[in-house]
């Protein structure tokens, strides 16, 4: 296991606004008036003009939005999502945002970033609102940037705070659960509304679409039509997204208490629904079979209570952040701990994102910071060091008694 260096690290910054969601941004789907460029290029070549190629922007940027803010009052703290770089290879954040976008008095909790580069919903005390990327080009990059869209979600406008919101993988379904303990699902772009349950929980925490969504037309791949809420108390509940009926209620033990949701497929291609658990012992990791949902198991993971969970898009991490402001990146098949990083925030971890290679983490923290982990590779090195040590004491013995029978001099 490796500890990790906790702020005071050129990819650890403060932005002066309390967080409470982050998200890396699809920058390799977002389109710059590309059909522009290629417009004009068609008139060029058609015009008997021989055109160079348009310069291609540069490929090695990434971005993560984070959202959050002092909420209402006069405590001279901004509310806004804010825009920051990340240089994978210098390990580097952002001093200072690329960009800053103020929400005035309505503080942004939670957001969810579309797949396919169109925006992200946020949302507030009230309603949710839709943003859209946007940027300066230039000959050698796109300077990108976010702006409030003019297409207002009507479907979600006064319906109260909502505290989870999610994009299926494929992008073309929406999910909102709310304080109020309404679960709304709606097809993506229409916003046709396809689920609303009233009661789905007292509270709706967290909410998760399983991997290989395809719900246009709402025909859904027979292994890619589930959705998970939690809901502050009692059980979680897996919703069938083709009849939009419960088809399983995931029970707590003991005194377990469900805080996040996430799931994910396993190496041998089982699909699994991972359960952050907080208990009196501290934060646990519950599994569940996504066929016949039954309870596989649960492992202790931190003596701390864990305020945020997120797994990596290839499904080999799992990542916990905790109430001490540590945070934690585990194997998720053997649930031991690779990375740990302690005092990565000196406020407890409100939000993780991994990057879409799974080669960053993103955390935020209501301290006002910001921190992007790198990920260990960990391709068997550790089993590779055994063998090597197995092969030395092996040779030591050979050589023993090599020299004990005259062999050797």
């Amino acid at each position: 296991m490796r500890k990790s260096k906790g702020p005071d690290s050129p990819n650890f910054q403060k932005y002066g606004v309390p967080f409470y969601s982050a998200a890396w941004v699809p920058y390799k789907s977002i389109k710059f008036d590309q059909e522009e460029d290629r417009e004009q290029s068609t008139d060029e070549v058609s015009g008997g003009h021989e055109s160079s190629p348009a310069p291609e922007p540069s490929a090695a940027q990434d971005y993560v939005v984070l959202a959050g803010g002092g909420g209402e009052g006069r405590s001279g703290i901004p509310n806004a999502v804010v825009l920051s770089r990340f240089d994978f290879a210098s390990n580097v954040l952002s001093d200072q945002p690329v960009a800053k976008l103020g929400t005035g008095s309505d503080l942004p909790y939670r957001m969810a970033v579309h797949p396919g580069g169109d925006g992200l919903v946020c949302s507030f005390p009230k309603s949710c609102r839709w943003y859209e990327w946007d940027g300066e080009k230039s000959e050698e990059a796109h300077k990108l940037c976010l702006k409030l869209s003019d297409n207002v979600l009507t479907q979600l406008e006064g319906v109260g705070q909502q505290l989870a919101l999610a994009f299926n993988n494929e992008g073309s379904a929406l999910a909102a659960g709310g304080e109020d303990g309404n679960l709304r699902v709606f097809m993506w772009p229409s916003m046709e509304i396809v689920l609303n349950e009233a009661n789905a929980h007292t509270t709706v925490k967290d909410l998760d679409f399983s991997y290989a969504d395809t719900l246009a037309g709402l025909s859904c791949s027979p292994d890619g039509k589930y959705l998970v809420s939690l809901g502050n108390r009692g059980p979680a509940r897996v919703w069938d997204m083709t009849s939009s009926t419960v088809v399983a209620s995931l029970s707590k033990e003991n005194d377990e208490v469900f805080s996040s949701c996430r799931f994910s497929e396993s190496n041998d291609t089982n699909r699994v629904l991972y359960i952050a658990a907080v208990t009196g012992r501290g934060g646990s990791i519950v599994t569940w079979n996504t066929t016949t949902w039954k309870r596989m198991g649960s492992k202790p993971v931190v003596r701390d209570t864990i305020s945020a969970f997120n797994i990596s898009p290839d499904g080999k991490l799992l990542a916990c952040g905790t109430t001490q402001g540590d945070i934690l990146i585990l194997n998720s098949t053997s649930m031991r701990v690779q990375t740990i990083v302690r005092k990565a925030h000196l406020g407890f971890v409100t939000a993780l994102a991994f990057s879409h290679d799974s080669r960053g983490l993103a955390s935020v923290s209501l301290d006002s910071s910001a921190r992007v982990t790198l990920i260990e590779d960990k391709k068997n090195t550790g089993g590779l060091s055994l063998w090597v040590i197995v092969f030395f004491i092996l040779l030591a013995i050979a050589v023993y008694f090599m020299k004990k029978e005259g062999i050797l001099s």
